[in-house]
């Protein structure tokens, strides 16, 4: 595997755009009471007070303009922003149209979300439960199809390369890369968005406080939050020929699978998994554990999976592991944790150092790094990035 990375843009708690993300970034610790400010903006009026990573204050019209986009869901319009900063990032537009460099049946989408239409699916059946199906507005009825957010990106952007969306939990988004790749491999595009995105929402939030995983003052625990990023990767050969900037290059990805112990248990993590994954991914990159600089752990919150994690990782990596717990700063993105991972690696090959850390010392300079992606059913995902 070898994807030349060209640019990215992001939709976070800390802002829209890759400025506002990477100087958050540049605050460490410091970026988290940026991204929890609370009161809830999505939440209702009771879970006000919920700890949650918010895009605050979102007004899509001044990235979308003023019509359009009135019946898109808040996922759809965090994708097509993220879509809108990483094209132009790549150099593939400017002001909205298409340069020289690519055209758009050279341009498809890879985007992963876990839970993104539950919030748009959830209105409609309050409607239908509290009011009538005949007040169902149609034109909201394709939000609740999990892959229309994406279809829209296409649709928006004139993007007419094969758009696929990855639904498989919190990997997602880093088996976006491989879903990319085939694509790539088999010449049916050029370059591809490659991330995802997810949404706070009421139902997500009150499914998880019911199953006692949501973070509090007294014991940690998941903390939500929402946003997308994408990254443009293109066949290296393409990005020469047209001249593209390259920041780095996805080296190498694997994946692994392990069940529970017991049929009884729904959600378990394995430490196996997360090992070979991580291992795959380094032999597929062609390095070694002591080439990687820094990992990116998927450390999010609920300690049985967590602990899995850290198991997987210090197999391979050993006592000198680096790992940063990204999430700590801007919350549980699910399916779209590994894209916010990618785009933070590119912020750390840059010169911005990693924070805050779960293990080990933060690297003085950062060129390779290594996303890793933990399910809640026994699934485990990695790729490995290198500063160009």
């Amino acid at each position: 595997m070898r994807l030349a990375i060209t640019g990215a843009g992001v939709v976070s708690p800390f802002g829209v755009g890759r400025q506002p993300w990477e100087h958050a970034l540049s605050l460490g610790a410091g970026a988290r009471d940026l991204a929890f400010r609370g009161p809830s903006e999505v939440l209702g009026e009771d879970l006000a007070d919920a700890r949650t990573a918010e895009v605050w204050g979102w007004e899509p019209k001044q990235y979308l303009g003023p019509k359009g986009h009135r019946s898109y869901d808040r996922l759809t319009k965090f994708l097509i922003t993220a879509a809108k900063f990483a094209l132009a990032d790549a150099g593939i537009k400017r002001e909205g149209e298409w340069t020289d460099s690519l055209q758009p049946t050279d341009v498809g989408v890879c985007s992963a979300t876990a839970y993104g239409s539950l919030d748009a699916i959830t209105e409609l059946n309050r409607v239908a439960e509290l009011e009538d199906p005949r007040y169902i507005n149609p034109q909201r009825f394709p939000n609740t199809v999990i892959n229309a957010a994406a279809g829209y990106v296409s649709i928006w952007e004139g993007l007419r390369a094969p758009n696929t969306t990855i639904v498989d939990g919190n990997c997602g988004a880093v088996d976006a890369v491989l879903t990319a790749y085939t694509h790539l491999h088999h010449r049916r595009a050029k370059a591809f968005l490659v991330g995802g995105g997810e949404v706070v929402s009421e139902p997500l939030f009150r499914a998880l406080a019911r199953l006692g995983v949501v973070g509090q003052e007294e014991r940690p625990g998941v903390e939500m939050g929402e946003g997308a990023a994408f990254l443009l990767m293109e066949d290296p050969r393409s990005a020469q020929a047209r001249g593209a900037s390259v920041e780095a290059y996805a080296l190498g990805y694997g994946t692994a699978f392990e069940p529970p112990a017991s049929e009884a248990l729904l959600v378990g993590a394995s430490s196996d998994a997360v090992e070979r994954a991580c291992a795959g991914a380094l032999a597929e990159a062609g390095l070694e554990a002591d080439d990687v600089d820094l990992v990116c752990a998927a450390a999010g919150g609920i300690e049985g999976i967590d602990a899995a994690e850290a198991r997987g990782l210090r197999g391979v990596f050993g006592e000198r592991l680096a790992a940063v717990a990204l999430k700590r700063l801007h919350g549980e993105t699910f399916g779209a944790a590994g894209a916010f991972g990618m785009a933070a690696a590119l912020a750390w090959m840059k010169g911005i150092a990693p924070a805050p850390m779960l293990c080990g010392p933060a690297p003085k300079d950062v060129e390779t790094v290594l996303v890793s992606a933990v399910g809640y059913y026994g699934n485990a995902s990695a790729v490995v990035l290198r500063r160009a």
